[in-house]
């Protein structure tokens, strides 16, 4: 089972130490929860995966330990088939030992589309608000930040994680089985990203507050959204599904969404980026047996959703608090 005892010294130790007085309970109470069933299984998957020389790992232009060769063939299968039983792999990618874990998003896009505009984060505390596996954590390590957090309910995602960290070792990098609404009023981090989240959550004005409490003063949100084209009071609220997907509630135009940052307070609110979501970056791999962006689309208008609503566009926005 997780052991989250590591982290909890960490914090004692810095900033975060107040997080102490609620954190413990929770992830206690968490890890009540999920001793048996596939969690066990996972577990025992990663308890089985093999100790390996490391003499390299890139996570400034990627994510990626060791190189090809490092392992023998027998090994490199065995590495494969192991790694494959954490599928669904959603964010990557990952390359380990020469394995590339072939993920179905390539986040790596989204992360060169927002670095151009994010403040520096050398020597940053940031925190990651449903971060997925974490491929984000990593480049955000890899930019410099100093201490980073991912929060994510998903069982699955903490154990892709964990793969990944057990070839990385990197104790300044960290994900926690937690939901936003679980989190007090930290008030300690430098950056908070949260990314293609807002839209599944049933009330995005209190998302917006819960994302500001974490932050210290001056410090900056990076929030990535789907939008909709329209003025400040557009918003598209989809019926039982968006693209497939049952939990999507808001859809704000761009200028509604910087309504909304302005709102809740933020300052120096920009919306710096959009883009709409290409077939080269969400799409079926060997890595996920399920349907992807292809399935979701109108098969006569990409530009529609298979229920009839504007096909997924994705902007970033940047604020202060």
């Amino acid at each position: 089972m997780n052991n989250f005892n590591k982290f909890y010294q960490q914090i004692a130790a810095n900033r975060l130490s107040h997080w102490l007085e609620s954190l413990p309970a929770q992830l206690s109470q968490w890890s009540s929860q999920h001793l048996h069933g596939e969690y066990a299984q996972w577990q025992k998957t990663l308890d089985g995966l093999p100790e390996t020389q490391v003499n390299q790992i890139d996570i400034v232009n990627s994510v990626s330990v060791g190189q090809q060769g490092d392992l023998s063939s027998g090994e490199y299968k065995r590495l494969k088939h192991m790694l494959k039983k954490l599928k669904p792999w959603r964010k990557g990618p990952y390359q380990i030992h020469g394995l590339d874990i072939d993920t179905e998003w390539r986040s790596d896009f989204k992360w060169d589309r927002l670095v151009p505009f994010i403040s520096d984060l050398s020597n940053r505390y940031v925190l990651d608000i449903g971060c997925g596996s974490g491929y984000h954590l990593w480049r955000m390590r890899g930019a410099g930040a100093k201490f980073v957090v991912g929060i994510d309910p998903t069982q699955l995602f903490l154990m892709q994680f964990n793969a990944i960290q057990h070839f990385i070792n990197d104790n300044s990098v960290n994900l926690l089985p937690l939901g936003v609404e679980q989190l007090p009023e930290l008030k300690a981090f430098d950056t908070v990203f949260a990314m293609g989240v807002l839209y599944h959550r049933r009330s995005p004005i209190d998302f917006l507050y819960q994302l500001k409490a974490q932050l210290v003063q001056g410090g900056e949100l990076v929030l990535e959204t789907l939008i909709v084209d329209g003025d400040e009071n557009t918003v598209l609220v989809p019926g039982e599904r968006y693209a497939k997907m049952r939990n999507v509630w808001f859809l704000p135009s761009g200028k509604a969404m910087v309504a909304w940052l302005k709102r809740c307070g933020f300052k120096n609110v920009q919306w710096v980026n959009t883009d709409q979501t290409a077939f080269e970056e969400q799409r079926k791999t060997d890595w996920i047996d399920s349907e992807s962006l292809s399935d979701f689309l109108d098969p006569n208008d990409a530009n529609k959703t298979i229920e009839g609503y504007p096909a997924p566009k994705r902007a970033i926005f940047i604020a202060n608090k």
